[in-house]
Order: C-alpha cells, then sequence, then structure tokens
C-alpha cells in the first residue's frame, strides 16, 4: 500500500501522457494510483502497456474515490465531459485544468466543484522542459496548493499567477509558443537546404545555434536586443539578413500572431468552438 493520492486523468491524449509521465518519473504517483479515463479503449490499453496505468472509459467511475481530478480535454469536448461529471466529484478533491481557454467559472459551474487549479503547460512538458503558467481559487487549500505545484514542476518550469487572465496570455505566448519556434526552426532549415547543405548538416547548424543562443542568454541575462548587436557588424551579414527581415515586418507578424493566438483562446473561452477533438481521445 502507498501513500500517494489517488489521480483521476479525463483525456489521456498527448499532454495527458506528459502528465503521467512526469508524475512517475519524479515519483509523484505509482500506477496503480493513476486512472487514465478516455473514450478510446485501444488508447488506454496502450498508456496501461507503456506506464501500467489502469484504464477507464467512464469518466464517473474514474473519478470516484479520485483526490486530485486532472482535465486535459480538448476545449471542443470540455462541455460533454463537464456534463458527465457534474456532481460527481469527490468533495474534498482538487481539480487541475490545462483545458486551453476555459476559465475557471466554467470549471466550477460544470462540475459544481469549487476547488479548481487552472493551468497552461506547454509541448516541452512531455520531456520535463516544459513552462507552466498557473492560478488557483481560493477554495483550494495549501496542501492541494502543494500537490498541484509538485505536478506542475514534473513538467518543467512554472509561473503562479494570482489573477486569471494572465493564463489566456500565456496560451498564446508559451502555450503556442513551441509551434512558433517549430516553425521558425523549419524555414531556418529549408534555407539551409536551399543554401546547398544537407538536410541533416542544416538541422543539425540550426539545431545547435538555436540551443547555443538560448543558453547564452540565460548565461548573461541581457536584453536580447543587446546580444543581437553582438552579433551584428557595420555592413556585415547578419546586418543584411536583419534589414531583411525587419522590412519584411517580421516583428509586426510575430506580435500579431500571438494577439490572434490570445484572441482565439478567450474566443474558446466563450464556448466558440470549431476544430474536432483529436485521434488520442483528448
Amino acid at each position: 500500500m502507498n501513500n500517494h493520492p489517488v489521480i483521476a486523468l479525463i483525456g489521456p491524449g498527448v499532454m495527458g501522457e506528459a502528465i503521467i509521465a512526469g508524475l512517475l518519473r519524479n515519483g509523484l504517483a505509482e500506477p496503480e494510483n493513476i486512472r487514465a479515463a478516455g473514450p478510446i479503449v485501444e488508447r488506454g490499453e496502450e498508456l496501461k502497456e507503456l506506464y501500467g496505468v489502469p484504464p477507464y472509459s467512464d469518466n464517473k467511475e474514474a473519478v470516484k474515490g479520485a483526490e486530485i481530478v486532472i482535465l486535459s480535454v480538448k476545449p471542443q469536448t470540455l462541455d460533454k465531459v463537464l456534463h458527465d461529471l457534474h456532481g460527481k466529484i469527490p468533495p474534498e478533491a482538487l481539480v487541475l485544468s490545462i483545458v486551453a481557454g476555459a476559465p475557471i467559472a466554467v470549471i466550477q459551474q460544470g462540475l459544481a466543484h469549487q476547488s479548481v487549479v487552472r493551468a497552461m503547460p506547454n509541448t516541452p512538458a512531455q520531456i520535463g522542459k516544459g513552462i507552466t503558467v498557473w492560478t488557483a481559487t481560493e477554495e483550494v487549500s495549501e496542501m492541494q496548493i502543494g500537490r498541484a505545484r509538485a505536478i506542475i514542476e514534473a513538467l518543467g518550469e512554472e509561473v503562479f499567477e494570482e489573477e486569471e487572465r494572465f493564463l489566456d496570455m500565456a496560451t498564446a505566448l508559451s502555450g503556442s509558443g513551441p509551434a512558433y519556434a517549430f516553425l521558425f526552426m523549419e524555414a531556418m532549415i529549408d534555407a539551409g537546404v536551399h543554401l546547398g547543405f544537407q538536410r541533416r548538416t542544416a538541422e543539425k547548424l540550426v539545431i545547435g545555434t538555436l540551443r547555443g543562443s538560448v543558453e547564452y542568454y540565460d548565461l548573461k541575462k541581457d536584453h536580447p536586443a543587446k546580444l543581437r548587436n553582438e552579433v551584428t557588424s557595420p555592413a556585415g551579414t547578419s546586418a543584411a539578413a536583419l534589414y531583411y527581415l525587419e522590412k519584411a515586418g517580421l516583428r509586426t507578424a510575430i506580435s500579431r500572431a500571438i494577439w490572434a493566438a490570445y484572441e482565439r483562446s478567450q474566443a474558446l473561452g466563450r464556448g466558440r468552438h470549431s476544430q474536432p477533438p483529436d485521434k488520442n481521445g483528448d
């Protein structure tokens, strides 16, 4: 018999699996304490084979006696899940939601439950290198805050905010951020191939450049503009490239893209769902 809390994870998709892996990797749970609940039987069996966690196809059964309920479903399926679990969450349980754009009030009303933590991780959480912004309701106890922080830290770094409004901002900036980084990487790699490098060589050069740049920034702690100026000699190659990027409106495009993601996050919170759920049962 172990002393770990019983955790019901509703929505065992990509991020749900990341949470399972993080919990086990950091010794925060034993496989038998984690209930992975989703509508696709094959997905549940896959997670059972990979991690030893018991699969559930009935959400209501999964939350019975649970001390922590994690919602990691797609925003488009949230209403159905909330309706299914309305009044079924154990009174002393903590609900931790990572559903993009879903306000705490929607979770509370939908579940008839007040102790809610809302969090926004990103995909590097799958390897314990993510960053998560989170907040909690007043009803969340100190013990539950500690448990929530431990779960979130199992995914990487964490930033706690007192005000919920920062969660939609985080969704646009860090939650969707890896997509921007991967697009930039892809564009650089393609450019390297266009120049004449083998794709594998171009990938190595780009990944090494980006990783080293981030680590250098983290070490120096200078403003990015100062570090950029260190690389930019007058009338040099970097100056020529930067001139073209500025002329092409790179800064404006990035700013507008993040603002669009922010607006989409708010729209999801208002129930304007238009995308189908993914095949993993999120």
